[in-house]
């Protein structure tokens, strides 16, 4: 590859048919703290806290500060040039078309897929309350109203993330503060546990150092979505202001949201509870306090928290497409706006979500397995890409428009390869663990064959 192609910027979107720029500053601010409390915290930390046991925290202590170096990292660059195509933008501006192609699209493949099960998830709880309804029905009223919802204007999605996530946000709080009121026993009608569900039933590490490499796994997962206001933020009243708070406020709403929860659900419930998993952990800490129609109203939050992040999926993966076409890298189609939205993207990307949700009725024996499998570990290829961009693209902006750098990486860049040490550990720690082995080795493939469509692209169109 040229040094030319090196630094020659991609295409802005904006420069061909421009998206408009109707979030606002409250907009982006709430989908910075709603996305930081992800529906993986909500569904799947109760698996984590079964396999770590109270160890979860320090799981999750660990996850979140790699996650927290991302995050710098992602907004430095995203500051600097702000774009819709986020990291698949910066990957292209710094390592090559290639590499902006395959983060783009085996991103594009995560978020379409992750719609859909999130639809499955919402429909789970919905006939949990009407028995007999069938889920595909809800998932499809689901996903028209949150495409009709992405197809209308930039500003309803705003809407819709701005004030679900001000549910989500507040319900937590409180789940927070009731917690810790239990745990001091100051709480009517309740004693403090103190600390004997963190020194009892088998311990603190009740599985050993095996047991907390699953939790480790499976908390790095729940991260999910933080990456959808740097995506946002190209479409916002002012976008570099915007990345540049939601990035500095990101260590205390992981600090807390994450880390303070868990360790709050662990000092209340017993890790072997099988209400951890069945109900949820923070449904089964809300029924341990004896609070009622508590947990009920926890469940309602898990289904805010499944359609928001449908709702956050739907966007960011049509704008992830839109970025790729602008900068010809996929069919032109997806690249047309209409009234500031790129609407053919969001139909594609909520049909692709569709599918996923058929065949898990479908084959849900081989073909769905599949496909989960295949998304498992593209976060991480993703924080890879993130890395190695701003490894290289930092140096290009203190030499060339250092007045850019309004978000600097901590110590640059002894924790910019801290960070990428940590992410090659997890990549060997899920080599060794039979069950997220499958999900690296599919990973891997998705991405080579990307890398390899993406690199022969970008050769045929050097070669004309």
């Amino acid at each position: 590859m040229s040094r030319t192609t090196l630094d020659t910027p991609p295409a802005a979107p904006d420069a061909h048919a421009p998206l408009s720029h109707g979030l606002k500053q409250r907009h982006l601010s709430m989908i910075a703290l709603g996305g930081v409390i992800g529906a993986g915290l909500f569904v799947g930390s109760g698996a984590g806290i079964a396999a770590a046991g109270p160890s979860i925290v320090i799981a999750y202590a660990v996850s979140g500060l790699l996650v927290m170096l991302v995050m710098r990292m992602l907004g430095e660059m995203s500051a600097a040039y702000p774009s819709s195509g986020s990291f698949s933008a910066h990957a292209e501006r710094a390592i090559g078309p290639w590499a902006g192609f395959t983060a783009g699209w085996s991103f594009w493949v995560l978020l379409c897929t992750a719609v859909g099960l999130e639809g499955i998830g919402a429909a789970k709880i919905v006939t949990g309350w009407l028995p007999g309804t069938p889920e595909w029905a809800w998932v499809a009223l689901f996903m028209v109203v949150f495409c009709v919802a992405n197809l209308a204007a930039v500003k309803n999605f705003g809407e819709f993330e701005f004030w679900f996530a001000a549910l989500k946000v507040g319900a937590i709080s409180l789940f927070l503060v009731l917690g810790v009121l239990a745990v001091a026993g100051v709480l009517p009608g309740t004693d403090s546990p103190g600390t004997s569900n963190l020194t009892g039933q088998g311990g603190f590490l009740p599985h050993g150092s095996e047991g907390l490499v699953v939790g480790l796994l499976a908390s790095v997962f729940a991260y999910g979505g933080l990456e959808t206001v740097t995506i946002a933020a190209a479409e916002s009243q002012n976008p570099v202001q915007g990345v540049a708070r939601a990035v500095r406020t990101a260590m205390w709403r992981i600090a807390l949201f994450y880390i303070g929860s868990m360790a709050v659900i662990v000092t209340l419930v017993p890790w072997d509870s099988q209400e951890v998993v069945e109900k949820g952990p923070y449904v089964a800490a809300l029924d341990h306090l004896g609070i009622p129609g508590a947990g009920q109203l926890m469940n309602v939050v898990v289904f805010v928290a499944l359609l928001l992040a449908m709702n956050a999926n739907i966007y960011g993966s049509s704008r992830i497409a839109y970025s790729l076409v602008e900068r010809g890298q996929g069919p032109k189609a997806l690249g047309r706006v209409s009234a500031g939205v790129p609407r053919v993207a969001v139909l594609v990307s909520c049909v692709f979500g569709f599918v996923c949700v058929l065949l898990s009725y479908w084959r849900p024996d081989d073909v769905f397995p599949w496909l989960l499998n295949m998304i498992g570990a593209v976060i991480l290829v993703v924080w890879i890409f993130i890395a190695v961009s701003q490894l290289l693209l930092r140096r290009r902006v203190e030499r060339e428009a250092p007045e850019k750098l309004v978000v600097r990486m901590w110590l640059f860049p002894a924790l910019t390869w801290v960070a990428l040490a940590g992410m090659a550990a997890i990549f060997v720690l899920m080599a060794r663990q039979p069950d997220t082995r499958v999900q690296l080795y599919s990973t891997g493939g998705m991405t080579l064959f990307l890398a390899a469509v993406g690199y022969a692209w970008q050769r045929a169109r050097a070669a004309r």
